[in-house]
């Protein structure tokens, strides 16, 4: 059996990842779709994400291939969170990790209708489907709070966690356009802000999107989704790609089994590559300023071929990445925005000169473009407010 190792593993991460200099690119589409997609949990990770990879780093580009273009399209997928991909990707991401969530995030709304006093919960909740989707058709995208405005019925406050210490209301038409995205019925557009905004309006999936989120097999789709993950991080245990897509150990098995995949042996055991993946040539150095979530940090669950001593404080106590900094495929540090602007760094080791002017220059070109924007990253790692305490 072949045995891949560390050196190789992180080989493979530059090029496949665009991480080299000589394989950045501006073509959005493409660039998603080498990681897949794009972490969107926190809505500055996208545009991060990507200007790290571009030879042109633009907000606008990015911007403009989101919601003019819509070469790219923002939905939940794995682990429930938010991701943005290809047209192609996010059809097959829903059909292989989000409408497993349909009924259980449905039996959770219902219960809160239950508990806020509805009477018939199922009817309630199918009528005010209807009644989202036909005002979307009239008025175009629009917000959550927009639509509660507009129908009335959807302003209804609902109990969460009714009877214990978390006890809480929400909006009945936040609930209902989370299960309108789950269920495919609708997609979020532009935020109601600038990009480091995660308040989104929702549109018909249909109008979004031509053709829709599609009806592709769910099984079909998840072993086409293994096939393509294992394709860009590869190669990866069945634990990663479990963490990775939310999948239940018997899911990933199935889709595994479906797959066109090969077992390679890790340092850590068994692990799976792609069928007819050769492997990537040796990459020239190599440096990274990466966000938050960036899919590279978050790719896999088994994680030390890439961290050093210490740099677990890199992430938070849930293992979700802060910003890094990387150096040949290693995370060598984090950094953090202070409240002036400035992009302050912390090294969990002895970092070369040369290579800490590389990092540098591209904190410099990550600064240009921001510019006067400040931001709040939304998972720090643990190593956050030291730097900014640090920063002033």
């Amino acid at each position: 059996m072949r045995v891949i190792g560390v050196e190789e593993r992180r080989a493979r991460l530059a090029a496949r990842h665009r991480l080299l200099s000589s394989a950045r690119t501006d073509d959005l589409p493409q660039l998603s779709d080498d990681l897949v997609a794009l972490h969107s949990s926190d809505p500055v990770t996208v545009y991060l994400s990507a200007l790290a990879r571009m030879v042109t780093p633009s907000l606008l580009a990015v911007g403009r291939a989101l919601y003019d273009d819509r070469t790219l399209i923002r939905h939940h997928a794995m682990r429930r969170t938010l991701w943005v991909g290809t047209p192609a990707t996010v059809r097959r991401l829903h059909a292989a990790a989000t409408r497993a969530l349909v009924a259980p995030e449905r039996k959770r709304t219902l219960g809160m209708l239950a508990a806020s006093g509805v009477a018939d919960p199922e009817s309630w909740l199918d009528g005010a489907r209807d009644l989202v989707l036909a005002d979307l058709e009239t008025h175009g995208p629009s917000t959550a709070r927009e639509l509660g405005r507009r129908i009335p019925a959807l302003a209804r406050p609902l109990q969460l966690a009714s009877g214990t210490q978390y006890a809480a209301t929400q909006a009945a038409h936040t609930r209902v356009t989370l299960n309108l995205g789950f269920t495919g019925d609708v997609l979020r557009t532009r935020p109601t802000g600038s990009w480091v905004n995660g308040a989104y309006r929702y549109a018909r999936a249909e109008d979004w999107l031509p053709g829709g989120l599609g009806g592709q097999d769910p099984a079909e789709a998840a072993a086409d989704l293994a096939e393509h993950y294992l394709r860009r991080f590869g190669p990866a245990t069945t634990v990663d790609l479990q963490w990775w897509t939310g999948w239940t150990k018997t899911g990933t098995v199935r889709a595994l089994a479906a797959a066109a995949v090969v077992p390679v042996e890790l340092e850590e055991g068994r692990a799976w590559l792609a069928a007819g993946d050769e492997g990537s040539p040796d990459p020239e150095p190599w440096v990274a300023v990466l966000p938050s979530l960036d899919p590279t940090t978050m790719g896999w669950k088994e994680r030390a071929w890439y961290l050093p001593s210490g740099a677990t404080d890199a992430f938070d106590r849930r293992g979700n990445a802060g910003p890094t900094l990387w150096v040949d495929g290693r995370v060598v540090g984090a950094w953090a925005q202070a409240k002036d602007g400035r992009l302050s760094t912390h090294y969990f080791e002895r970092v070369p000169a040369e290579r800490r002017d590389q990092l540098a220059e591209r904190l410099a070109v990550l600064a240009a473009e921001i510019g006067d924007t400040r931001f709040t990253v939304r998972f720090p790692g643990l190593i956050q407010p030291r730097i900014l305490a640090e920063a002033g």
